[in-house]
């Protein structure tokens, strides 16, 4: 193996586009694969032929289990994008089949690498309550984008819980481990089995809370509210803003931040793994520290109970 990494990106979504950019940027010898051409055998013959140093699984998440299998008998460490599974007994079989190898691993949480969660983590006070929400008009999510064609549309595996569950890794990263209680979706009359806002209530010994989130908002937002018995915490993450309020009066910072710079400093830390250095992040989303929350994540899928109908046009 020479300096550069060879780092398979399977998937050709905008996310697997994304991926492989930023790792070619990062100095890595990338290969593109579409799995609906490569298929399992196809991949399997590529592995046999000659495995690469690691690879990105940027596919639509149902049909990941197979491809963590395949990987996992070459030993091939994987990156594997958020969700990693949406039911336990998949993300038990993917766990079973990484066994030691998940070391090596990464779940895409890259907001972890967000400076204000950074932040949060390191001044933020022990809350009582806790409140994540997040929000997107759907429809203009991106330019030649449509809801139908998308995977937020498959009722096995889509919906807005598993396609926004960065926080419910951020509630589980900053509050600590979560006992789910509840989800409360709201579908869509169009589209069985598709939450198009949900709201999940957890908590710990010490604090409960929410975590929501929905395709409806009109103005896009990413927020998180604290409370402590000293102090009041707001962070937004899109303005990039935190401000902790106490009986000596409030305090803001804002930071200097850019979505994509978080992408590359996952990566990075990633391919400083696959070379058997510490990656920079004290948090770094190794696969075997954050089952936890990918577990949390899948049953709450799993628990998701529809109580009320949304309308809204959609294409």
């Amino acid at each position: 193996m020479g300096d550069a990494l060879n780092i398979w990106v399977l998937g050709t979504g905008s996310i697997g586009r994304r991926h492989a950019e930023n790792f070619a940027a990062l100095g890595a010898d990338v290969t593109r694969l579409s799995w609906r051409e490569t298929g399992a055998d196809g991949l399997a013959a590529r592995l046999a032929a000659g495995a690469p140093d690691g690879m990105v699984i940027a596919t639509a998440t149902h049909v990941r289990t197979e491809i963590v299998r395949l990987a996992a008998a070459r030993s091939v460490p994987l990156y594997i994008e958020k969700p990693v599974a949406f039911r336990a007994g998949d993300l038990d079989a993917i766990m079973a089949a990484l066994g030691p190898l998940a070391a090596r691993c990464f779940a895409g949480f890259m907001m972890r690498y967000h400076p204000v969660v950074a932040a949060l983590k390191a001044r933020a006070p022990a809350p009582y309550r806790f409140a994540f929400e997040i929000g997107h008009d759907v429809t203009r999510w991106r330019e030649n984008w449509t809801f139908s064609d998308s995977y937020a549309a498959r009722e096995d595996g889509g919906g807005v819980l598993l396609d926004l569950c960065h926080e419910l890794d951020l509630a589980h990263h900053l509050i600590g481990h979560l006992t789910l209680q509840d989800t409360a979706c709201l579908g869509h009359a169009a589209w069985p089995g598709i939450d198009f806002s949900t709201l999940v209530r957890a908590d710990t010994a010490t604090a409960h809370g929410t975590i929501a989130m929905d395709y409806l908002a009109p103005v896009g937002h990413r927020r998180i509210a604290l409370r402590a018995r000293d102090a009041e915490i707001e962070a937004d993450l899109l303005a990039a803003t935190l401000t902790i309020r106490s009986a000596a009066g409030a305090d803001t910072d804002t930071f200097d931040f850019d979505r994509n710079a978080m992408f590359l400093a996952i990566a990075a830390d990633w391919l400083r793994v696959l070379r058997g250095q510490p990656p920079d992040h004290p948090h770094a989303p190794r696969l075997d520290h954050c089952k936890d929350t990918c577990r949390l994540i899948a049953r709450a899928w799993e628990r998701r109970h529809f109580h009320g109908l949304i309308e809204k046009e959609l294409s």
